[in-house]
């Protein structure tokens, strides 16, 4: 398969270049910094140019994961170029699209869980309503440019992804060092909801979805069960060998982050109801053995 893949130098794209690769695929990336070998476009998401025709032209499939880190204090400047690079360079690619003589069968676009709002035990499938505050704003206009390629007959699959697991980037980098010092502990009350995927699920179920005609819509991009924040806590601990005795008080992580703290204390119980329904298998279901395969 002919591949575009956008946000390739990133934590999720370098792993999915990797698998994508090795299956053979035919790949080119869009985006700010080259990876590897592979042909490369420089294109930025914040820009207000389109992608290169010429990176696009001829793929049978595109991959859009390009966008502004939400792991930053949201300062009225940092959600601008969130939003922006989100919504308006999503418009801007699909407006690509649209240019193409031949366009390409599938789009599968990154978004986020995040689009649920804050939702305490309430289970979240893909047919749950949308919620409140600025990443779920984000995330539903996200979602409708990208709905906007499906009148160019393009087949559109939107990945709500939950707290990706990786040793070497994302949110669980983060967390290590408190732990590994022993001052790890719960955030908040611990009671919130964490939909987490381990990036390997991640980066199959992109392929997965790219390559299943029937795939389209929302697809939540999380591990078949979610876990409580002092369940996390817990396990993380004991796969670090480490205490976990120091909870962080909310109003402590609002005085840090700022508004960003709710990414932390938020409660999403995310379930991957369409991916599995379309035969997708997990393989790393639950949280203990994805952290012990992790940190093996």
């Amino acid at each position: 398969m002919r591949i575009t893949v956008t946000g390739a130098s990133g934590f999720i794209g370098r792993r999915l270049i990797e698998r994508l690769e090795s299956g053979g695929c035919a790949l080119r990336v869009a985006g700010r910094k080259p990876v590897g070998n592979l042909p490369f476009f420089f294109w930025e998401a914040c820009a207000e140019n389109l992608p290169p025709e010429e990176s696009l032209r001829g793929a049978e499939a595109v991959i859009h994961l390009a966008g502004e880190s939400v792991a930053q204090r949201w300062t009225s400047e940092a959600k601008r170029r969130i939003r922006t690079s989100r919504v308006d360079g999503t418009r801007r690619l699909v407006e690509a699209l649209s240019r193409l003589p031949r366009r390409p069968g599938v789009l599968v676009c990154a978004s986020a869980i995040g689009i649920y709002g804050s939702r305490g035990d309430e289970i979240l499938t893909e047919q749950s309503p949308s919620g409140e505050g600025f990443l779920a704003e984000v995330c539903r206009e996200w979602e409708e440019v990208a709905a906007a390629a499906e009148t160019l007959g393009v087949r559109v699959v939107r990945l709500r992804t939950g707290m990706v697991l990786g040793r070497d980037g994302g949110a669980l980098v983060r967390m290590l060092w408190p732990f590994r010092l022993g001052l790890g502990g719960r955030l908040g009350s611990g009671r919130q909801w964490m939909s987490w995927i381990h990036r390997d699920d991640l980066v199959e179920l992109i392929r997965f979805t790219a390559e299943q005609p029937a795939v389209r819509g929302a697809v939540n991009a999380v591990a078949p069960h979610p876990v409580t924040n002092a369940e996390f806590t817990r396990q993380l601990a004991a796969t670090l060998r480490r205490p976990a005795v120091f909870p962080v008080p909310a109003f402590a992580l609002r005085a840090l982050f700022g508004e960003m703290a709710s990414i932390l204390l938020d409660s999403q119980r995310a379930v991957p109801e369409a991916a599995q329904r379309a035969g997708y298998r997990f393989e790393h279901p639950e949280l203990g053995p994805a952290l012990r395969h992790l940190f093996a």
